[in-house]
């Protein structure tokens, strides 16, 4: 999976060396294994481009969160679950740093949803959120329908890459992936969250998102 990531990331950068007269700072995704594709308004397929499907959760304060709370902003998605112990400690420890950097910046937002909702109520996260320094008004942890979450995070996110994209529903998600989200609700970066690296690329690609048109 890391070697996977690190794949997608230098893809990333060889190809925009490649593409300099597009006016897009970063490729879209619009398929499960990731492939980067650089399109500008006016191009074919502009129009069409893979966005996340609509969604309601309900986050770590009791306050229900749908895809109009987000709309508008950049984002980052992940999938966690409180009693996580190997590798979501480290994922939402490098989290903390996008939480930090972003601080003020009221366009900037994460989503962490729990893939074990049952466990992870308001209560549950809540606790969570207060232990780790959680801020709510900047960091959303959100649980809901696991059945729901499920789907958005395989066939909206691609939150597994292409393994997971046709998994059943009753296999459990678990993934280090951050998944970058544009104002329009579009896939732009995929992150090894496990790697203070990658989250300072993710960081970096923030920016360079907030500076396009």
């Amino acid at each position: 999976m890391k070697e996977h990531i690190t794949l997608i990331l230098l893809m990333t950068f060889l190809l925009a060396c490649k593409t300099p007269d597009k006016k897009t700072t970063l490729p879209f995704f619009n398929t499960p294994d990731f492939t980067p594709v650089w399109i500008v308004p006016g191009d074919t397929g502009y129009n069409t481009i893979h966005t996340i499907a609509k969604f309601t959760f309900t986050n770590q304060l009791g306050q229900t969160i749908t895809n109009k709370n987000v709309a508008g902003k950049i984002y980052v998605a992940n999938f966690f679950f409180t009693t996580c112990g190997s590798i979501c400690p480290q994922m939402m420890g490098n989290l903390a740093k996008v939480q930090d950097v972003f601080a003020s910046d009221t366009g900037v937002i994460v989503l962490s949803h729990s893939v074990t909702p049952l466990h992870d109520n308001v209560k549950v996260l809540s606790d969570y959120a207060n232990k780790n320094h959680i801020n709510g008004k900047k960091w959303w942890l959100l649980t809901g329908d696991r059945d729901a979450i499920y789907s958005l995070a395989r066939q909206s996110y691609f939150a597994e890459d292409a393994s997971g994209y046709t998994k059943s529903i009753d296999e459990f998600l678990h993934t280090e992936n951050l998944v970058l989200i544009d104002k329009k609700g579009r896939i732009r970066g995929v992150y090894n969250g496990s790697l203070r690296l990658e989250v300072d690329n993710l960081i970096g690609h923030i920016k360079l998102l907030e500076s396009e048109n």
